[in-house]
């Protein structure tokens, strides 16, 4: 029998558990941005880190007032890993300093997104995060296989059109499923 090729979840939704103890993952929807035989990256969607684009603007131009608007525009927190760094994920098109191509989706890392989401001439649909969430090799692995995650393709709509409390379920419901309605115990055979 020869050996099965991996199969990896880059672009897909990691919906978590019920059941998930980790208080950093607890309740929330990940976008994996990477995923490969070296590990994953992804970015925590639906949990608010309690900061908006005013405050980061406030602090990346001291000498400016951010425009008014900015302080409707949440920022997440993307996962525990670099809590300090910022994360832009938008659909693809749009090119800044530091974007990197996600087919449909860009990356960009680099502050003149920022500034351009303020001044009204940046992507129109984007989530800002600090952090992201990362695993080595073989670890997002272990954890589906301990019934940590559901997957599913990931959805535009989902990442940036719902309301950030609604994005879990929503998710979970792209796979007929109620997450209410899920026990903590897993069947194993």
């Amino acid at each position: 029998m020869k050996d099965a090729k991996p199969s990896y979840l880059k672009h897909q939704f990691l919906i978590a558990m019920p059941h998930m103890a980790d208080p950093h993952f607890a309740q929330t929807l990940i976008y994996l941005i990477d995923h490969n035989e070296q590990g994953a990256m992804g970015l925590v969607i639906n949990r608010l880190n309690g900061l908006n684009l005013a405050d980061v603007l406030a602090q990346l131009r001291p000498e400016s007032e951010p425009p008014v608007h900015c302080q409707d525009l949440p920022i997440f927190s993307g996962g525990p890993v670099q809590t300090d760094r910022g994360f832009v994920l938008h659909p693809a098109g749009p090119q800044f300093q530091a974007t990197l191509e996600l087919g449909e989706l860009g990356l960009t890392t680099s502050q003149d997104v920022l500034f351009a989401i303020a001044d009204g001439s940046g992507p129109q649909k984007y989530l800002i995060t600090l952090g992201y969430a990362g695993w080595d090799a073989g670890q997002l692995e272990t954890e589906l296989t301990d019934n940590a995650w559901l997957t599913c393709p990931a959805d535009q709509t989902i990442l940036f059109d719902l309301p950030f409390e609604q994005r879990l379920n929503a998710a979970a419901a792209c796979l007929g499923i109620n997450l209410s309605l899920l026990t903590s115990q897993a069947g194993h055979s």
